[in-house]
């Protein structure tokens, strides 16, 4: 146990609590230059939204910031840090949360580096090991996790993912410094083996269950589960979520979770909360470029950042990566159908303070 940092109490406490933690996007301008000014406005929009944390160096962030022609890794994550430190208060401090990405020699300096920086967790990819066997993502798992606690992550294969059996989950989550889990498969089985790992290895206490399912987060949020293990069944369920969905709208998305929050202790689901959760995936849809295959989701969430003032720029690193053909068309439609779930009117109200 000792070989592992652990997470402070209220760290632990607020995962379990149910948060708001949006995937931060990289800010370019139209030339491809970092955008300084612009990323740290998205950081306050985030905060000022209500967000509880924020994911950085993700796959939202672009995870070509890690290549060296671009060298953004580190600069990302320290004007990130930098910029929650300035806006933690007594009684309210943001959750932290850097990607950790590549095979182990790549992966360790990766959570040595965050936790350097202030990073309370680091949500650790395992696509780089697309054909690796249990025992071997194991091992690097705890490898990492002597460096920094964990968040877990099982990310959809469309999007450079991979299959994790209920064994792998089932030891992953008997590492001690495991915080939380994003479970984002884009899939109803595999989303259920996580949930039936950690309930089955007694930790549904200890480790919070994140939804990345941005096709199905409100369903995911209202859903409860019960599993049956040796010592009896367990009551569990997906306490907030992480997600590049919730990079924009987020103030709607912090109403969404509350209210899901409200509604699971009370026991009773309103009748238009599947209405909403299906105008949810809706925009999802438009903004993830789900039509062509997921090749828009980065510029998507751009697009509509861009619209609401708080990006100059769509430009990816790798300016091939753009919007699909009619992807704009989709946000215009989703815009319209859906108005009741854009935050435009709150951005407006606060973007000069943000860019000041």
């Amino acid at each position: 146990m000792t070989d592992y940092p652990m997470p402070p109490d209220w760290v632990r406490r607020a995962l379990l609590e149910g948060q708001v933690i949006p995937a931060h996007p990289l800010a370019l301008d139209d030339r491809g230059r970092f955008d300084e000014r612009r990323f740290r406005a998205l950081t306050r929009y985030y905060h000022a939204a209500g967000s509880g944390g924020i994911a950085v160096a993700v796959h939202t962030t672009q995870f070509a910031i890690r290549e060296p022609h671009h060298g953004l890794l580190e600069p990302v994550l320290r004007l990130a840090a930098e910029t929650m430190s300035e806006l933690d208060a007594p009684g309210r401090k943001l959750l932290r949360i850097a990607g950790v990405v590549g095979q182990t020699p790549r992966a360790v300096p990766e959570a040595r580096l965050a936790r350097r920086y202030g990073y309370h967790a680091g949500l650790l990819s395992l696509a780089a090991f697309p054909d690796a066997d249990v025992d071997t993502l194991i091992r690097h798992c705890e490898t990492v996790a002597r460096e920094i606690p964990l968040v877990g992550f099982y990310l959809q294969p469309a999007v450079g993912g991979r299959a994790l059996p209920v064994a792998f989950w089932r030891r992953f989550a008997e590492i001690p410094n495991v915080a939380a889990i994003k479970i984002a498969p884009f899939n109803r089985y595999q989303t259920f083996d996580v949930v039936r790992a950690v309930a089955e290895v007694g930790r549904a206490d200890e480790i919070a269950l994140y939804t990345g399912n941005d096709d199905h987060i409100i369903l995911d949020l209202l859903s409860s589960y019960e599993i049956e293990t040796p010592t009896g069944p367990v009551r569990t369920g997906m306490t907030g979520g992480l997600l590049g969905h919730w990079a924009c709208w987020t103030r709607t998305a912090v109403e969404h979770l509350n209210r899901c929050k409200q509604v699971r202790s009370a026991g009773v689901v309103e009748a238009d909360l599947p209405v909403l959760a299906n105008q949810v995936t809706d925009a999802n849809a438009a903004f993830f470029d789900a039509a062509n295959g997921f090749a828009g989701v980065i510029p998507g969430i751009h697009e509509v950042l861009r619209r609401q003032g708080l990006l100059e720029s769509i430009r990816c690193l790798d300016p091939r990566e753009t919007l699909s053909p009619g992807q704009a068309e989709e946000i215009d439609r989703v815009y319209r159908a859906y108005p009741h779930l854009n935050d435009d009117r709150f951005v407006a109200e606060h973007l000069a303070e943000w860019l000041g």
